[in-house]
């Protein structure tokens, strides 16, 4: 069994919640995992209590908070009591308190809405997590955003600072969104507010995109043979940079290969030279 590793946070987004997948990240040395509120159509919660038993108290987990039932589907909400009550439903739902708790997307309440009420209402909903912190609904808090940008306005002093900030990460983050992440931590850093990154792969790493160019080009000298799909997480991490990412998989050995890829150098120079060309194109990548 490997020593725990915590740069590694497996993800449940997509995934069917089965026993194994905790086991095989335990054996890894995975011991965090991130889910969220509105996950397999909401019942990600009761469904970890029950394939988890036994196992959760050796997991550090983080879910998220935003989004809410209504026929049909889902709506999001930045409204404290709202996200209190779902934090609430959770504690009883896992059986224990998260470890950390986001507030999930938070630019879906704030797009097209004015600086004032924007920062009003992130300032709320950023002091009802504080608050519920201090009560003992989580450990701690963060916010995971997956467009940054609206958030740049609606930051000021008046916000409660997040414990964790979680963005995406990779070769494929679009220029207007990395810019936006790094802006974020860059006014949370003297907080010393943790990044984590998320969706590595841009949603698929089956994409056939990823076999038209070699992503090992931002590696040092490896070790040994290498996957482009190893090759494209260690980047991740550098794109912005990030100590920890969640990554989903129910395949025990594509888990595995990014757990050996941590061992790999990153070619600092690789990086920063596709990061002038990103951040000079301005159009270049996805946004």
């Amino acid at each position: 069994m490997r020593a725990p590793d915590r740069r590694i946070v497996l993800g449940l987004h997509r995934s069917r919640h089965q026993r194994h997948q905790l086991t095989n990240a335990l054996d890894l040395g995975i011991t965090a995992i991130d889910t969220a509120f509105n996950y397999r159509g909401f019942t990600s919660h009761t469904t970890l209590a029950d394939v988890g038993r036994g196992l959760l108290d050796r997991l550090t987990i983080s879910t998220k908070v935003g989004f809410f039932p209504r026929p049909g589907g889902a709506e999001h909400s930045l409204d404290p009591a709202r996200l209190i009550g779902a934090l609430e439903q959770t504690n009883h739902e896992l059986g224990r308190a998260p470890d950390l708790v986001f507030l999930h997307n938070p630019e879906c309440s704030l797009r097209d809405t004015a600086t004032e009420v924007a920062r009003d209402t992130l300032a709320q909903a950023c002091a009802a997590l504080e608050d519920a912190m201090h009560k003992g609904l989580c450990g701690a808090w963060g916010i995971s955003t997956w467009g940054p940008s609206p958030l740049l306005d609606a930051i000021d002093a008046a916000v409660a600072k997040p414990a964790v900030l979680m963005v995406r990460c990779g070769l494929f983050v679009g220029v207007h969104t990395l810019r936006a992440a790094e802006s974020l931590a860059r006014q949370w850093s003297d907080h010393k507010t943790q990044v984590w990154g998320m969706s590595p792969f841009s949603g698929n790493a089956h994409d056939p995109v990823w076999s038209r160019f070699d992503a090992r080009v931002f590696l040092r000298d490896p070790p040994g043979p290498v996957t482009q799909m190893q090759a494209a997480f260690r980047a991740a991490y550098d794109l912005p940079t990030v100590s920890a990412v969640a990554v989903g998989t129910d395949d025990p050995v594509h888990l595995r290969e990014l757990v050996d890829a941590l061992t790999f150098e990153v070619d600092e120079q690789a990086v920063l030279q596709y990061r002038d060309l990103l951040l000079g194109g301005g159009k270049a990548g996805r946004s």
